[in-house]
């Protein structure tokens, strides 16, 4: 029997990364279902629509069986995984998302992270991925998300192949915790690119709006860092490597 995939986003269900993540996963073997938005849910954390209510509608072509749901990943992933599935997957897999998703302010604000988070909370492992992309190409996917550049295609299609490789070794390992894998890849990633284990790089970045005609619009920066590490997302990701944090959210430090 195939091992079964579920597969989400904060970009929306019609993003090209996501669907050629759903590609890929398939050719590994999976059997892939996908519950993701139905537009774009960046930048909005674990948020769950507590609310309102939350409608969805079957998504044609896009694995075994899809969901377009109007609602955040954390809702997509609970309520495909309360309501819609027979059973319990193998693996939740988040992304890829458009652009990385590095840096610990990143992370925390992520719905990328938070899809893949709402999966370990139910006791399945759980990846996240991102795609890091230079700014024009980020701007012109970002314009249109359901398609892919076609310079970009090669890089996308070996993050997707990376992606799926690594959730099908997460098969049948015992999963205690809450522990999500965040794999962030480089612009020019190959089916050859290393991957190193990392740590979230610190950034403060202070105020992320400006003021606006009617009151404040978000306006990013890139911040200031607070590490020099040598192995953290952003610096791994800088020498154009793979980047794997894995975030332990069942655990604290002490201080």
């Amino acid at each position: 029997m195939k091992p079964v995939a579920l597969l989400t986003n904060d970009d929306g269900i019609n993003a090209a990364f996501l669907h050629a993540l759903v590609s890929a996963c398939v050719d590994e073997g999976f059997e892939v279902v996908v519950a993701a938005p139905s537009g774009e849910r960046s930048w909005i954390g674990r948020a769950f629509s507590r609310h309102r209510e939350v409608t969805l509608a079957d998504y044609p072509n896009l694995g075994r069986q899809a969901w377009s749901i109007d609602g955040t990943p954390s809702d997509c992933v609970n309520i495909a995984l309360g309501h819609l599935l027979p059973m319990k997957p193998d693996v939740v897999l988040s992304g890829i998302n458009i652009g990385f998703n590095a840096t610990m302010p990143l992370c925390l604000s992520s719905g990328t992270l938070a899809g893949a988070t709402e999966g370990t909370a139910w006791g399945l492992p759980a990846v996240a991925c991102s795609l890091d992309l230079e700014q024009s190409i980020f701007e012109q996917v970002h314009r249109n998300s359901s398609v892919c550049p076609p310079a970009l295609r090669p890089h996308l299609e070996a993050a997707c192949r990376h992606a799926a490789r690594f959730a099908k070794g997460l098969v049948g390992q015992p999963s205690n915790g809450l522990h999500v894998h965040s794999l962030n890849y480089p612009a020019t990633v190959t089916d050859s690119t290393a991957m190193e284990r990392t740590t979230p790089a610190l950034v403060r970045h202070g105020s992320l709006f400006k003021r606006s005609a009617q009151g404040f619009s978000f306006a990013w920066n890139d911040g200031e860092s607070l590490t020099n590490d040598k192995q953290s997302d952003l610096a791994v990701l800088e020498r154009g490597l793979i980047s794997h944090t894995v975030f332990d959210f069942g655990g604290t430090a002490p201080l």
